[in-house]
Order: structure tokens, then C-alpha cells, then sequence
């Protein structure tokens, strides 16, 4: 399959986009950790593809900033530094406003249907406590909404945006669970049901088509949520270049 970046599985062909999306997102739930080595032949055998797409995937994964080349050692797991974890923070807070603003301007029925389910959505699952379920609600709004902007480049850029800082502040052993001495410990249920709360006023704003008013909440929405990435730590960063250690497959 030489020069081919599609795999065949099952009968059924498998492009190197899907085998990024794979690794990006075992990646991002931990399940290679910072540093980890991503060999192409380990890769090929835990997703079933040959290493032609698997090749393709790592580099469109360098390009994104979560797989890095080591001399003598390929392609690993990237370890960001403290100071690249904050300027994700502050790329988020000066990007998501602008988006939701051209979602305001640019909008179809067709987002605005899509918005409005997840938002009803959002809303009686936060009432009724079932917070696991708000994650990939949260996610699909958000990336609806960055579609709405009317630009992939701007909408390509926030989904990656926000698949990286939930990466690299992600809980990991060691980080604190508790807030800081004398601040107060965050209800996850009642803040919740406030963040759909700002989602709907969100598409409310974006319906009207009122730019200004949706850029406010959207940069209002944002800095509540990025002070809470703040108050945790990002992941480990490894200091010794030796360090590396095999990624395996989870059971």
C-alpha cells in the first residue's frame, strides 16, 4: 500500500484523518502520557492500519503541537511547558469572543437549530446532576459555534484551541484537587447548570445577530472557564531528556 494514506480494515478503508483523530485523542484522555514514544509499527498494530497513515497522522500531529521528534528517539508525546499552557489560556480568551461574534454575523437556521438543542440539552442535564454526560455536549456546542463564525481557519483554530488546554490541564497524579488556601471550593453541580445558563444567553445573542453583545458573554463565558484551568496544575513536565517510556496500548 505504498504511498497510500488509507488503511483497509474489516473491509472497509481507513484514512490517515481517522488515525489522527485516534491518537489525538488518546492523547488528549491520558492514555499517552507526556513524553511516551509513539512508535509507528505500536501505532499501526493497537489501531489496525498499516504505518502509512500512522506516518501521516504523527505529522499532522507535530504540526498541531502534541507529538514531537526526538533525536534517537522519534516521535513522542509533546511536553509543553508552564509558559505555553498559559499563553493557550490567553490565545482562548482573546479568540473565543472574536468567534462568537462572527457566529453572530455569519449564523445559518441550521447552526442556530443545532445550538439551541444543545443548549436545551445542557440545561436538563445539569438540572438533573448527570454531569458526565455535559462534556461532549459542551464540546459539540463549541464546535458549532466556531463553525457559525463563518471561517474554518478561525473555527479550525478554537476546536484545537480547546482540545489542548483540556490536554495539557487535564487531572494528573500529584495535581492538587483543592482549591487554594482561603478560596472558595467550586460546586461542579450549580456552576453547571450556570454555564448552560451562559450558553443560552450566548445563542440568544448570536439569534438577534447582536455582535457586540455576543462577543461580551462569550469573553465573560470564557474567563470564568479559563480561571477554573487556572487554578490546576498542567501536566507534569519532565525534565531529564532520557526519560521516555514506551507508549502501550490500553486494556
Amino acid at each position: 500500500m505504498s504511498g497510500d494514506t488509507n488503511a483497509v480494515q474489516g473491509g472497509r478503508r481507513i484514512s490517515a484523518h481517522a488515525v489522527c483523530a485516534a491518537i489525538r485523542d488518546d492523547i488528549v484522555s491520558g492514555a499517552y502520557q507526556p513524553g511516551s514514544r509513539l512508535t509507528e509499527e505500536l501505532l499501526a498494530r493497537r489501531y489496525g492500519v498499516s504505518r502509512v497513515p500512522v506516518r501521516e497522522a504523527l505529522r499532522t500531529l507535530e504540526s498541531e503541537g502534541f507529538v514531537t521528534t526526538r533525536r534517537h528517539a522519534g516521535a513522542c508525546v509533546a511536553q509543553p511547558s508552564e509558559r505555553e499552557a498559559a499563553d493557550l489560556l490567553d490565545i482562548r480568551a482573546l479568540l473565543e469572543p472574536l468567534g462568537a461574534a462572527r457566529a453572530a454575523q455569519r449564523r445559518t437556521e441550521a447552526h442556530l437549530k443545532v445550538l439551541r438543542g444543545l443548549v436545551r440539552l445542557g440545561r436538563e442535564r445539569a438540572q438533573g446532576g448527570q454531569l458526565g454526560e455535559l462534556r461532549p455536549l459542551g464540546d459539540w456546542f463549541h464546535e458549532t459555534l466556531a463553525q457559525a463564525s463563518g471561517s474554518p481557519s478561525l473555527a479550525a483554530l478554537l476546536v484545537q484551541l480547546r482540545r489542548k488546554t483540556a490536554w495539557v490541564y487535564a487531572a494528573a497524579p500529584g495535581a492538587r484537587s483543592a482549591p487554594p488556601e482561603g478560596a472558595a471550593r467550586p460546586d461542579p453541580a450549580a456552576r453547571a447548570v450556570e454555564s448552560w445558563a451562559e450558553h443560552g444567553a450566548l445563542v440568544d445573542a448570536v439569534a438577534r445577530g447582536d455582535a457586540d453583545r455576543a462577543r461580551a458573554l462569550a469573553a465573560a463565558h470564557t474567563e470564568r472557564s479559563l480561571s477554573e484551568y487556572r487554578l490546576r496544575r498542567p501536566i507534569p513536565v519532565r525534565t531529564s531528556k532520557h526519560s521516555v517510556n514506551t507508549a502501550s496500548g490500553r486494556n
